[in-house]
């Protein structure tokens, strides 16, 4: 081996000895991890109160629609989409630190993203209310109990049947191919897929739906507060189900 070589193989060693080195590979491990298996969430909003409340910092799985078709009751962080109206404008420093967070998954992005649970897929039909104000999803009421403050209703005095009807009604929808339909468990403070179509003078197309690749993954396990760490259990109970 030449004195050149030598010293060439001696430099490598000493640079993949190095914290940089070091720095730089758990960087790229990290970005993987979260550009493809694992994301850190953290949620902005109150919409999706009680459930998770402004600030909690969340896990969501990636994977989960790689396999599996997305289900009703899912707890989902998908891409607003431009139908959902415009985002917030960010200055050049802030569009470069959002351009990192892209591509390495670290830190705020460009893109933004939310929180809501999947309430209706392709071809369901998804009305508010029936008799007793329960939202139905194919003519049948679903159990909702994780609701937090929902919308005013009364039946026979302000139901959806009355001249002024309740704020909680809407539809019927019916999602069409690759409609996905997802609302705020704080329902009187969620911008979601029916907001714009609760009232008597919405429009026919007040709707807001996500597509299947809007969709990033579901939510999987709390990461803070350290009250609520984990998954399992402390997931499912404050998660609930629609099924």
């Amino acid at each position: 081996m030449s004195p050149e070589t030598t010293q060439t193989a001696r430099r490598r060693r000493r640079f993949f000895r190095s914290p940089w080195a070091h720095a730089v590979l758990a960087l790229i491990v990290v970005s993987l991890i979260q550009g493809f298996l694992l994301k850190v969430y953290q949620v902005p909003s109150g919409s999706m109160e009680q459930t998770l409340n402004v600030g909690d910092r969340v896990l969501v799985n990636r994977t989960a629609y790689a396999f599996t078709e997305p289900k009703r009751g899912d707890v989902t962080v998908f891409r607003k989409p431009a139908t959902w109206g415009p985002g917030p404008e960010h200055g050049s420093l802030r569009t470069a630190v959002g351009w990192f967070g892209e591509v390495t998954g670290i830190g705020p992005s460009n893109t933004e993203y939310v929180v809501k649970r999947l309430i209706g897929v392709p071809g369901d039909t998804v009305e508010c209310c029936g008799s007793g104000g329960q939202l139905t999803v194919n003519g049948e009421a679903i159990s909702e109990p994780y609701v937090f403050q929902d919308l005013p209703f009364d039946p026979g005095n302000r139901d959806c049947t009355t001249a002024v009807a309740s704020p909680r009604c809407f539809g019927p929808i019916r999602l069409g191919q690759d409609q996905y339909l997802l609302l705020g468990d704080h329902r009187s403070n969620s911008d979601d897929s029916v907001a714009a179509c609760r009232s008597a003078a919405a429009e026919t197309d007040c709707v807001k739906t996500a597509g299947r690749s809007d969709l990033v993954g579901t939510v999987e396990w709390f990461l803070f507060p350290f009250e609520k760490w984990g998954g399992s259990e402390n997931l499912r109970a404050a998660i609930g189900s629609t099924q």
